[in-house]
């Protein structure tokens, strides 16, 4: 960090996601002091091109470390790129009273109110002729803008009064939407290994030469699709300056013998003559499958596998040019693409965390009007198992929502909405759960993931087996911290067993509730398949799933008809042996089962595979037993709650004569004696509703 009077030398890095398009640059306030300005103040940022922000205090992880905080469109602005240096000094802006614009992602016509409404989002910003403004619109879309000019003519700082105007006919050749860092949210990790294998070949090659290594060629990224892996492409490729060339598999397939290959060199030979270059492959899968399982018939697929290895690495130099190759099945990929040389780092791109979902929900919602009863942070608990794309449809529905709200307002003969209409818009948090409720998360789409609506208070009784099970599944997965320090490992399997009825399934739906996490659902039998191998393939899936969508509670449920004893007479040949071999590879095999927990239910635990039941597996086996007085009790609450009773319905004496019932049989007391009721108010003929009671008779008349 270089220093002179009233001028200071910073590191460029990213920008909070929520920052986009503000206009702000964060600063260490010690640094603020150094150039003698504050919090509010106007700074001048000096790279290839002079630009403007607003300063903003950086968090207390970045002071100490000399950086300035910039979002994409500022750092394009000033024409520097991440961890290069800029210098900061204090400067004056006037008010404007005119800018003049031009868009830069779409040459539509614009009325007078779109005018005002775009004046409105930009009010505070400092601009300067030539700088490129990103306004972000309701829906989570935005669109970028080029200051053609400004009255006055220097840095202008626009308010209330400024008049915009926008020159639809001066739309900049080879223009367009850009993405930045800060429009990829919880992927830090990824991003930087990516940066290493990437920018630095393309933008420091002589470094690679002193070290006397070769440059990495290739990047291979493999994940769940919607986790952001063609948007990774396109930020690399806009951060680098670098020609982009975007090819999707099937698209270089053609009809005519040897064109396929010919596609695949023209587009290698393009990228070669526009280098430093990044090819991207999106689907790489459907070029490059493994040339084993191709069949005879296939014999374009096999030559255009072998024509892309050797682009790839093949006898003639490639240059300045890198692959990134994208896929969800990375399995399927020829092995020979796989090896360094070709690809050479393989990079996960996993379902975001809570702390990157609340990076993507920020990305997604700053250009929305927000309500203060929003909660993001609620949000990101709510959507275990979303990726990037899901929220974004999550967040484009809430919008979509709150535009709904607004529609008996809107004047359908008018050809445009009034500017007032428009600032009247805001999103609340009964939107966010509206849109909640209407988009699942892809990950997981093929399964039962709804969170059940059940609580521990649906639960009569089993007050001890409801506190282990908080203690076995509720802990770990909310408090993964505590874990760690103790250096405990939580268990990753719970076995509840006993007689029909006692409430189960009912006690897996409640912990899944009550710990606030995903809820996959399997009935046993369902994984059994006729067809060789496909039993085994389907609990590797699911438990793929789970992994993918963790914190995660997988819950078998007649866990008994997949999981026998072994070579006995229950076991219908060889596919249940396989399975419950699968099964237990996939519970405490060489791949750690991390953030899943399972659940098993059985009324037949003594035929469960021993090799199950070990510690390791299922290390919990909870009987439920049938519910005494006490718990009876408490059933009968719960399943007349709410319900219109007489006044000579005691609970506790209904209790005393159900000895030896058990939950699910007290569930069927309760509704059958609601039916008598009903059953005699529609004969009666009653139209008092006040008059409908269920009273101690129809209990009698269902018990006997």
């Amino acid at each position: 960090m270089k220093e002179q009077a009233g001028i200071l030398t910073l590191k460029v890095s990213e920008a909070l996601p929520r920052d986009v398009g503000r206009g702000f640059a964060r600063l260490d306030p010690c640094d603020m002091e150094k150039v003698d300005a504050e919090v509010g103040n106007i700074v001048e940022i000096s790279g290839k091109r002079k630009t403007y922000a607003r300063l903003m205090p950086t968090h207390m992880e970045d002071r100490g470390k000399g950086l300035i905080k910039i979002d994409g469109i500022t750092r394009e602005n000033a024409q520097v790129s991440m961890d290069e240096k800029v210098e900061i000094s204090k400067a004056d802006s006037r008010a404007a009273s005119q800018v003049i614009l031009a868009p830069l992602t779409s040459a539509a016509a614009f009325k007078e109110s779109d005018t005002k409404y775009i004046g409105k989002l930009i009010e505070g910003l400092t601009l300067v002729s030539g700088d490129r403004v990103r306004i972000a619109l309701f829906g989570s879309g935005f669109r970028d803008f080029s200051v053609v000019e400004t009255h006055p003519k220097d840095v202008v700082l626009i308010h209330s009064n400024t008049k915009i105007t926008i020159k639809s006919d001066k739309l900049p050749a080879g223009k367009g939407v850009k993405f930045s860092y800060e429009d990829i949210g919880g992927l830090g990790k990824e991003i930087q290994r990516i940066r290493e294998m990437i920018e630095l070949p393309l933008k420091y090659p002589e470094v690679f030469e002193r070290l006397g290594i070769d440059a990495p060629k290739g990047v291979l990224l493999h994940g769940p699709p919607g986790c952001g892996k063609t948007l990774i492409a396109r930020v690399v490729a806009n951060e680098t300056d670098a020609h982009f060339v975007h090819l999707s598999g099937p698209e270089i397939m053609h009809k005519f013998y040897g064109e396929s290959e010919a596609n695949l060199r023209k587009v290698f030979e393009e990228a070669q003559a526009n280098a430093p270059s990044i090819i991207f492959m999106d689907e790489i899968d459907a070029i490059a499958p493994k040339r084993e399982e191709l069949g005879g018939e296939k014999q374009v697929e096999r030559r255009v596998v072998a024509q892309l290895l050797a682009l790839m690495d093949g006898l003639q130099e490639r240059g300045h040019v890198i692959i990134i190759g994208a896929t969800n099945i990375p399995q399927v990929l020829d092995p020979a693409l796989r090896r360094p040389g070709r690809f050479d780092r393989e990079i996960e791109i996993s379902v975001p965390d809570k702390n990157g979902r609340m990076e993507i929900l920020q990305i997604h919602t700053r250009g929305m009007p927000l309500s203060e009863d929003v909660n993001l942070e609620k949000l990101a608990e709510m959507t275990h198992g979303y990726v990037g794309a899901d929220l974004e449809a999550l967040c484009r529905e809430a919008a979509m929502s709150a535009l709904r709200e607004l529609l008996p307002k809107i004047d359908f003969e008018a050809n445009y909405i009034p500017y007032e209409l428009l600032l009247e818009l805001q999103v609340g948090m009964n939107n966010f759960l509206k849109a909640f409720a209407e988009v699942e998360p892809s990950a997981l789409r093929e399964f039962f993931t709804e969170v059940p609506d059940v609580t521990w208070e649906d639960i009569g009784g089993l007050e001890e087996v409801k506190k282990l099970l908080t203690e076995t599944i509720d802990w770990p997965m909310n408090h993964p911290e505590i874990f760690e320090c103790a250096k405990t490992r939580p268990p990753k399997g719970i076995i509840l067993y006993g007689k029909p009825g006692t409430g189960k399934t009912l006690l897996a739906k409640a912990a899944a509730r009550e710990s606030g996490v995903n809820f996959i659902a399997i009935k046993g039998p369902a994984l059994i398949s006729k067809y060789m191998g496909e039993s085994e393939r389907a609990v590797r899936e699911i438990f793929k799933k789970a992994r993918q969508a963790s914190p995660c509670i997988l819950f078998f449920d007649e866990i008994d008809s997949i999981t026998p004893t072994r070579g006995g007479w229950e076991t219908s040949g060889h596919t249940t042996e396989r399975v419950i071999s699968q099964f237990l590879s996939e519970m405490d095999g060489i791949e750690d089962l991390k953030g899943v927990v399972v659940l098993g239910a059985t009324n037949r635990i003594d035929i469960i595979d021993s090799a199950l039941l070990r510690a390791g597996r299922f290390e919990h086996l909870i009987e439920l037993p049938s519910p005494d007085k006490g718990a009876r009790y408490e059933i009968f609450k719960v399943h007349t709650r709410g319900k219109p009773l007489a006044d000579d319905v005691v609970l506790e004496k209904l209790a005393s004569q159900t000895e030896g019932v058990v939950g699910a049989d007290i569930e069927s007391i309760c509704r059958k004696a609601a039916l008598a009721a009903i059953r005699e108010f529609l004969e009666k003929k009653e139209t008092d509703l006040s008059q409908l009671k269920i009273s101690l008779k129809h209990f009698k008349e269902v018990m006997k």
